[in-house]
């Protein structure tokens, strides 16, 4: 029992031949198994087969090679307790202090288009789970490293003092755990998908650190940004950032709401975003038309807001980007000549989002005080409603587009919403008031002189009929509503006094 023993078996073999080799230059007895063991032979570092250890071959397909008391009882055994010891030596077990171990690519095996569910099955990893979890939950004896990260720390400490210093392991055994969570918490979710459980008993989610920010919301909060493993391309989480300061807790709320609009059209579109709602909206036949748009929506707001595209950005819209105050802008992706101006200003944030193919709705999380909220994202469309147009005139083909560009931004905005649109752009948005009445105000007050002969759109149904009484005197000609309140009839009513067309949707967008 002299010599100490490191059991090292791994799936990502960065820098594990180095670790190995440098183990047995300190005394270890280096035991692995399969590819790991092969790999360690090609280097020419002296390697042991666990069968070599269990007196068993691995069986079932490789299923089973590490489940042994060989091995288990040599990762779990309290070295300073006599009775384990005691029963160490009965049974001809070696002690292991350093454990290596990383675990099949469940994630990886998920996310490649074509995966069959026995592929997934069987990378559902079980000796390595098994491993590292006795491994810390011994980690008072036991060293165990599951990062390539950690390798060079580990190595330092047994150099200087043949040890691993007790904090060390303590902070590398949570590491383990968290490890093996988030790993059985993929595998749960893939499986509770297949078996199509929409609300299980308990529900296990996990995400991975990608940056830790300077502050939350405001400066006294600290705040963290983390992505979910199976995030593909097309969203702020795998955003490349191309030039400017770093992105603040408050940026990635404001940019994920901008982009989550912006796709929303199909024709060229910009969006300009502040504090979690649009302040201006825009479409046409460019990029630079549409920003002109959006900009003309609201030239004031718009300073220090965020504006998005779902166009490459040029360098004419470059230029006029140049002229205003912007905190980040969002694009799938830039000329050379628009980088080069907008990277005159050097806090200016540049974001590349790539274009989404087919979106898989994620779940909305929101945590409240002791719980969690979860519920599917929003992604209804009018192609998903039922339109009900119940007033006496149908809306004309210019109204039909004011309709749907701002059914399409009241979905973004907080509720209580207003949107007034005509059919290239926003022209007063009221949003996140007490009542709809409230909202419409703002919206028409915003909006002024261009609100007659423009569209109005509500994310929820009238109570009643002052709104409609309020558009009218503005000027509105048509508008767009879920419908669904018992007093819809007294709305329609006022519509059809003032000739209004009205459409009736049947779905709501409330946004908390």
């Amino acid at each position: 029992m002299a010599q100490k023993r490191a059991l090292i078996s791994v799936s990502n073999k960065e820098g594990v031949a180095e670790f190995a080799l440098k183990l047995a230059g300190l005394g270890y007895e280096i035991i692995s198994t399969g590819g790991t063991k092969r790999t360690l032979e090609e280097a020419g570092i002296p390697v042991t087969g666990v069968s070599d250890i269990t007196g068993f071959p691995e069986i079932l397909e490789g299923r089973v090679k590490t489940l042994n008391p060989k091995i288990h009882g040599g990762l779990l055994a309290k070295l300073d307790n006599p009775s384990h010891t005691l029963q160490l030596a009965e049974y001809g077990i070696e002690p292991i202090r350093v454990v290596c171990v990383n675990l099949y690519p469940f994630r990886e095996t998920i996310s490649r288009p074509g995966t069959t569910v026995e592929e997934a099955i069987e990378n559902i990893d079980i000796g390595g789970p098994s491993m590292l979890r006795a491994a810390a939950k011994n980690h008072q004896d036991v060293t165990v490293v599951t990062d390539p990260k950690d390798y060079e720390e580990v190595l330092s400490q047994l150099n200087e003092t043949g040890e691993v210093d007790a904090g060390t392991r303590r902070r590398l055994a949570a590491k383990v755990f968290r490890h093996t969570a988030a790993y059985d918490a993929l595998i749960a979710s893939y499986l509770t998908e297949l078996a199509g459980e929409d609300s299980p008993e308990s529900l296990t989610v996990t995400y991975e650190l990608k940056d830790r920010l300077r502050y939350g919301e405001n400066p006294h909060q600290q705040a963290a940004f983390y992505k979910s493993p199976l995030s593909g391309g097309g969203s702020i989480a795998s955003a490349e950032q191309l030039h400017g300061k770093e992105l603040s807790y408050n940026n990635i709320n404001d940019a994920n709401a901008a982009l989550q609009l912006v796709r929303e059209f199909s024709e060229p579109a910009a969006v300009a975003v502040k504090h979690m709602n649009p302040c201006g909206a825009g479409t046409g036949e460019t990029a630079l038309a549409a920003f002109l748009k959006a900009y003309e929506a609201d030239p004031v707001s718009i300073f220090g807001g965020i504006v998005a595209f779902n166009r490459e950005v040029d360098s004419k819209v470059a230029e006029k980007l140049y002229e205003i105050f912007l905190e980040i802008v969002i694009a799938p992706s830039y000329t050379e000549e628009a980088l080069a101006i907008l990277q005159k200003k050097k806090n200016l944030r540049l974001l590349t989002v790539s274009e989404r193919g087919v979106i898989k709705p994620e779940r909305n999380l929101v945590s409240v005080e002791g719980g969690l909220l979860v519920q599917d994202q929003d992604i209804y469309t009018l192609d998903n409603a039922g339109i009900v147009v119940p007033t006496v005139r149908r809306p004309t083909e210019d109204e039909w587009m004011a309709l749907k560009l701002g059914w399409k931004v009241v979905k973004h905005v907080k509720s209580n919403a207003i949107v007034i649109a005509n059919k290239e752009r926003t022209v007063g948005i009221g949003a996140g008031q007490m009542n709809r009445i409230g909202a419409a105000k703002i919206a028409l007050g915003q909006a002024g002189e261009q609100a007659a002969g423009a569209a109005l759109a509500s994310d929820a149904f009238f109570p009643m009929d002052d709104t409609v009484e309020a558009a009218a005197r503005a000027g509105i000609t048509a508008i767009i509503q879920p419908g669904g309140s018992i007093r819809d009839e007294d709305s329609i009513k006022k519509a059809d006094e003032y000739g209004i067309a009205m459409v009736f949707t049947g779905v709501r967008h409330f946004k908390h």
